[in-house]
């Protein structure tokens, strides 16, 4: 059984600024753009190194949109930055009619997204933003899962042509992955090796389904673990790969049950290999107010409940 451990924790919004900066160093042509929320999306160390391309329209994430939308023309790559709250559910439209209708190369970043966002609250933490981003037309959504992950989805990214949504956190987590990493947009890392049940996972609750899997490992159960960073495109062939051998799967995610990465794989499996599936996320209610680590808890979204998913979604072979 592969072991994974860390040594420190990060939030993943940091690795989106070190990704930032380095993506800047590489290419003139990236500019960034942020909606009054520099510190909180770490766009500092950009913004002083690069001062001429860096623009600070205030709140105003409409504008915000409109602008990077015709920056591309010019040949920019603008990377937008604001809470995945601000950063969809607010500029939809925007987004909609400006950026994917036209495939405009934007990089739409989005931090404190889900539960973890935390204190702030229901009208802060979006659920529903993977799902809103999913439904259009030529958008790429990737959804990292710790700090060098983020890091190195964000520098991807930027050599990709056309619209992406990168969500990330706010959170410290812990850092399992390799800091030298290769992201490759669209294609799923299987971590662990299974053959009783495949766990999908995507963003800040892949760390608990390894955890999960270590748990399950010691009843007897031989759990697949997979994660699945980019929602769309969906890496299908792995996902169908592992449910022929496994039989049976747990989707997780920080995000509503509805519309989220649970919806797309169960779409999957529909049309190719139908398979008992077992959904951790959100289950069609708003957030609330407390410490991002509680309410994951609450909600239904530990490792604890991804351990009992397994165990039904193995019943119902």
């Amino acid at each position: 059984m592969t072991k994974y451990t860390f040594t420190e924790k990060q939030d993943t919004r940091s690795g989106f600024g070190a990704g930032l900066l380095e993506v800047g160093r590489k290419n003139e042509n990236v500019v960034a753009l942020c909606a009054d929320l520099i510190g909180s999306l770490k766009m500092g160390a950009f913004q002083k190194e690069f001062p001429e391309r860096f623009y600070q329209v205030g709140i105003a994430e409409a504008n915000m949109m409109g602008l990077a939308a015709g920056m591309t023309i010019g040949g920019k790559i603008p990377f937008t930055g604001t809470f995945a709250n601000f950063s969809t559910g607010r500029v939809y439209d925007q987004i909609r009619q400006s950026i994917a209708y036209s495939e405009k190369n934007v990089k739409i970043c989005a931090s404190h997204a889900g539960l973890t966002l935390g204190e702030d609250g229901a009208t802060h933490q979006i659920l529903e933003d993977l799902g809103l981003m999913k439904m259009l037309p030529n958008m790429v959504v990737i959804n990292p899962c710790d700090y060098n992950q983020t890091k190195a989805a964000t520098i991807a990214i930027a050599d990709h042509h056309g619209p992406v949504y990168l969500r990330f956190g706010r959170p410290k987590m812990p850092i399992f992955t390799p800091e030298d990493q290769k992201f490759e947009i669209g294609k799923a890392i299987n971590f662990v090796e299974g053959s009783d049940v495949s766990i999908f996972a995507t963003g800040h609750m892949l760390w608990y389904a390894i955890e999960a899997e270590a748990i399950l490992n010691e009843k007897g159960i031989s759990a697949e673990v997979i994660n699945v960073h980019t929602v769309k495109p969906l890496d299908e062939e792995a996902i169908l790969r592992s449910v022929a051998k496994t039989g049976c799967v747990v989707t997780a995610e920080e995000h509503q049950i509805n519309g989220g990465l649970g919806d797309s794989i169960a779409q999957t499996l529909a049309r190719n290999n139908p398979a008992p599936i077992e959904y951790i996320g959100v289950n069609d209610s708003f957030g609330e107010s407390g410490k991002p680590l509680e309410l994951l808890d609450k909600y239904g979204l530990s490792t604890e409940n991804i351990v009992k998913a397994a165990e039904k979604a193995i019943s119902r072979k």
